[in-house]
């Protein structure tokens, strides 16, 4: 999953660590998160989206996998 963390961080001129104090989790949570190595679940996802002041849906980037065959 895709995020605009980074960017959306920079507008704000927040660091890794102002962001993850703002929402409760460690700088390295919120690193694993911009650097695709984890998924936050919805509870920190929306936290996330509320801080910056978006929805969820322009915060993270949804990917379908493009290897699935899609329905049957």
């Amino acid at each position: 999953m895709k995020t605009r963390l980074r960017v959306l961080r920079a507008e704000k001129e927040w660091s890794q660590a102002d962001l993850a104090d703002a929402v409760g989790v460690t700088r390295q949570c919120i690193n694993a998160v911009e650097t695709g190595k984890y998924e936050p679940g919805l509870d920190l996802a929306f936290k996330i989206a509320r801080i910056f002041g978006k929805n969820v849906e322009e915060v993270f980037l949804y990917e379908e996998n493009k290897t699935s065959s899609g329905p049957q």
